[in-house]
């Protein structure tokens, strides 16, 4: 964990509904490297506080009183504390374990904390986020983006390739958003017909 050639830095994307647990959010994170077609990531369920207080850095909102992440990014500027980076570092029993690594310039110290703290405060000071192969080949699934964000004009599901349409379909049937995934498998019907048909 100490060294940083073997971890796999992260981005969050943001924050949504789970639609695993009702009244609960997920906070998404990506490889940062990722590409234009595909990337992998990993949702991380967070309690209603965790998520308004990373929505609300997020979307540049800032709120009347400092939220308990801001007072602890303050504290850190008064006493000349940098957090120098965040890692995930463990998924047990499915819930996951941060570290944070922290340094007034003469000492260096370990912190082990939640999570969507530890990803909140990382956000308020600009530090690094990063997870272990381990927990990266644990927790995150394969997002393929089939170019939709190639440019800005819209991509007809009509228009894909029978491959690109099953992954997707696949994708839909992760999430659970069973009428979506039942669309694309009707276009799928319709291109193999149309195939056969041609032959």
């Amino acid at each position: 964990m100490e060294e940083n050639e073997k971890l796999i830095a992260l981005k969050v994307l943001g924050v949504t509904r789970s639609e695993v647990q009702p009244g609960a959010y997920a906070l998404l994170l990506e490889n940062a490297d990722s590409t234009p077609e595909e990337a992998r990531r990993i949702p991380i369920v967070v309690g209603t506080a965790e998520a308004q207080s990373i929505a609300v850095h997020m979307e540049q909102v800032v709120p009347s009183r400092p939220l308990t992440h801001d007072l602890f990014v303050s504290m850190f500027h008064v006493y000349g504390i940098e957090l120098q980076r965040v890692v995930i570092y463990s998924f047990k029993d499915g819930v996951f374990a941060s570290m944070l690594y922290m340094s007034d310039g003469t000492t260096s110290v370990e912190i082990d904390s939640r999570t969507s703290d530890a990803i909140a405060i990382a956000l308020r000071t600009g530090a690094p986020i990063y997870t272990t192969p381990e927990v990266m080949s644990l927790t995150s699934y394969e997002w393929r983006r089939d170019g939709e964000y190639k440019s800005h004009k819209p991509v007809r599901l009509e228009d894909l390739p029978v491959e690109k349409l099953e992954r997707r379909m696949q994708h839909y049937v992760d999430l659970e958003q069973y009428e979506k995934a039942a669309r694309i498998q009707k276009i799928i019907a319709q291109k193999t017909n149309l195939s056969e048909g041609e032959g």
